[in-house]
């Protein structure tokens, strides 16, 4: 999985792996979620949209299968 930059007030990282399309993003609150089939594409407007939290939770969440994480 590759590091990817991101500025939020919620996530304070992201990884992801174009092989599998799995997406981990790790909040600021300690939490961690892990998504499968992700799009590279979808991955790319999250961390530059102007507010990545609110386009995980519109986009990324309720869209792709989590794993357990």
């Amino acid at each position: 999985m590759q590091e990817l930059s991101v500025k939020s007030k919620i996530i304070k990282s992201v990884y992801f792996s174009q092989d599998d399309g799995r997406l981990r993003i790790c909040f600021k609150n300690g939490e961690e979620r892990l998504f499968a089939g992700v799009p590279s594409s979808e991955v790319h407007a999250m961390t530059v949209a102007p507010s990545p939290g609110h386009y995980y939770l519109d986009r990324i969440r309720t869209r792709f299968r989590r794993l357990a994480a």
